[in-house]
């Protein structure tokens, strides 16, 4: 009896044992670090406490140290986007380039291309990129004689005796932003979903494990007819895909569809897709996760920061800020100086008065924009909520906090069709308000730096109205500005191209583009200028909205906000009509 239990004991231990022996892999992708190594915001002169590729390192480490079989990889825009790689490092890119260096270290094992990869043009792109002991991805892009731009369309890596092919592409539309800097156009971007449907074929079966690393979101940024630039379309045209990163949006993107796992990071190093997979002895997936995983709370790697060239940028770089932006980050004299803060107090925890009333801020970049390009009209963004200049003596950072992309200045004629079109397309990143609401909101598929505001104009945002039906009111050099009328406008050259042609608002083509950035032009105005006092013209405002100020219940929702015991209300208004219900969770929260 016993050694019939026996048996069957031991048949249920085989039976079991493919379970136990199932081959775990993980997968650990990054995106838009945009230049941010150490994890310090240069603009503040402050460390922060939630990004960087030195928190990266350490939670990349203890996953290492979890599972050996771990696979590092990367879907794009690394090289663009601090003090650091904009303004020292890729203006000589024939030199060690810190973010590939700590690549490097990092034991990265594939990059995507991104977008950013092409902000100097191709030959700056090929200097710096060259340095990776990691191939550069990019199957749908192409020299004019039909080779690879970067050679590679995938990569192979083997792990744990399986073949992990990674395939990577960039979003298609850089010509859309970048075209005309040198090499760019003559480059071939095909439509992803194509170029990925190719490398499975080639890749046959070579490889076990498909893993797509795509610079794009999951839905159409422009090509809403074909998807060339959807992440959605390149897993509907190749379902045997088993892991799909995408990035580019900055958003957090985790879920799964059949058996394809899908996950996307914030930009600056905020989070890591960490993708798990089971795998049987026969090669078949018989299991798959993803978790996007926040480094707030992540001790920085002192390892990375250590690094002799990492540390030397850092400091090369402090230098730079605080000294004004001098010849290769030596430093200099401050830039200038202000009489005053440009930016107003929040109202409400969360709530940016910068984008809900016309401040110093904008109407500072305005102002430069029209005096350096002679338009009649400019429109510029608040990149960033908090972007402020404080009172007294300005360094580069503050320059970059209010100017942080190098863009160019385009002048174009336009029609006040036209500019009223522009101005409705912008105002689409407002919520509806609703009677009872106590403060404006934000819808959060449009990101902050695509609402952009007008000077030359004077012009009201109702709303009370549906996205489209908002601009009232419009008055140029005195009078209502007609449909017919024609007058120029300043714009820079990623809005000009992104939506006032992109999305087919403008049937005018630029006249003029300025010979520096507008960043420049900005250090330049305060060179000439300072001390400068802040002005506010006030041209224009919110209309349609009661948000009842004087009743008490508003003031102590705010009050509960402000305090930190209720979350922010940027995406969605709170509403006096759930006012017993907020004071409820905000007094449950005060007792926690």
């Amino acid at each position: 009896m016993r050694k019939k239990a026996l048996i069957i004991l031991l048949a249920l231990i085989a039976l079991a044992l493919p379970l136990f022996a199932d081959t775990h892999i993980t997968i650990l992708g990054t995106s838009d670090l945009h230049g941010n190594i150490w994890g310090f915001s240069y603009e503040d002169g402050k460390e922060t406490e939630n990004n960087g590729m030195a928190r990266i390192y350490t939670y990349v480490e203890s996953v290492r140290e979890e599972n050996p079989n771990t696979i590092l990889i990367d879907a794009g825009d690394d090289i663009q986007g601090t003090i650091m790689t904009d303004d020292i490092y890729n203006k000589t890119p024939d030199e060690a380039h810190p973010v590939i260096y700590a690549m490097n270290y990092m034991g990265y094992q594939a990059m995507t291309l991104g977008n950013h990869e092409f902000n100097w043009g191709t030959d700056t792109a090929a200097k710096i990129l060259s340095q990776a002991d990691f191939p550069i991805l990019a199957a749908n892009v192409k020299n004019a004689d039909g080779s690879l731009a970067t050679g590679y369309a995938y990569t192979i890596i083997p792990v744990a005796g399986y073949n992990v092919a990674i395939i990577g592409v960039v979003t298609p539309d850089v010509p859309i932003w970048d075209g005309g800097k040198q090499g760019i156009d003559g480059l071939t971007f095909e439509a992803a979903n194509v170029a990925v449907k190719n490398a499975i074929a080639e890749i046959g079966d070579a490889a076990d494990i498909i893993v797509v690393s795509a610079h794009m979101g999951m839905y159409a940024e422009f090509d809403e007819d074909n998807g060339s630039d959807s992440a959605q379309k390149i897993l509907d045209d190749n379902p045997e895909i088993d892991v799909l990163q995408v990035a580019h949006n900055h958003v957090v993107v985790n879920e799964k569809q059949g058996s394809t796992v899908i996950g996307g990071c914030r930009n600056s190093g905020r989070d890591v897709a960490r993708f798990d997979l089971y795998i049987d002895d026969e090669g078949n997936i018989t299991g798959s996760t993803v978790e996007i995983v926040d480094m707030t709370g992540v001790t920085p790697s002192e390892e990375i920061r250590s690094l002799d060239l990492v540390k030397t940028a850092q400091e090369k770089t402090v230098s730079f800020v605080n000294g004004g932006g001098g010849e290769d980050g030596e430093g200099g004299a401050a830039l200038g100086s202000t009489t005053a803060k440009f930016q107003p107090v929040n109202e409400i925890r969360g709530i940016p008065e910068g984008r809900v009333r016309d401040t110093a801020v904008m109407d500072l970049i305005n102002k430069i924009q029209l005096d350096v390009s002679g338009a009649d009209v400019s429109a510029a963004a608040l990149f960033k909520d908090t972007s402020d200049l404080p009172e007294g003596e300005i360094n580069y950072g503050n320059i970059f906090d209010i100017y942080k992309f190098d863009n160019t200045l385009y002048r174009v004629t336009v029609t006040g069709a036209e500019l009223k079109a522009y101005m409705e397309w912008s105002a689409e990143c407002y919520n509806q308000w609703v009677p009872g609401d106590i403060n404006i909101s934000f819808d959060p598929e449009y990101p902050d730096y695509l609402y952009d505001m007008f000077e030359g104009v004077d012009y009201e945002i109702d709303l009370s109205q549906p996205k489209g039906e908002r601009i009232k009111n419009v008055m140029f050099n005195g009078k209502p500005l007609e449909d017919d009328d024609t007058l120029t406008l300043a714009v820079n050259n990623y809005r000009y191209s992104s939506a006032l042609k992109a999305q087919g608002l403008i049937s005018g083509k630029r006249e003029w583009e300025s010979s520096n950035s507008i960043r420049d032009m900005i250090v330049d105005y305060f060179a000439e200028n300072s001390p400068v006092t802040p002005f506010v013209t006030d041209n224009w405002k919110i209309t349609g909205v009661d948000l009842s100020e004087d009743d008490p219940r508003r003031a102590e929702i705010i009050s509960y906000i402000n305090d930190g015991y209720l979350d922010p209300p940027y995406a969605k208004s709170y509403n006096l009509n759930d006012y017993s219900q907020l004071v409820e969770t905000a007094k449950a929260n005060m007792a926690e």
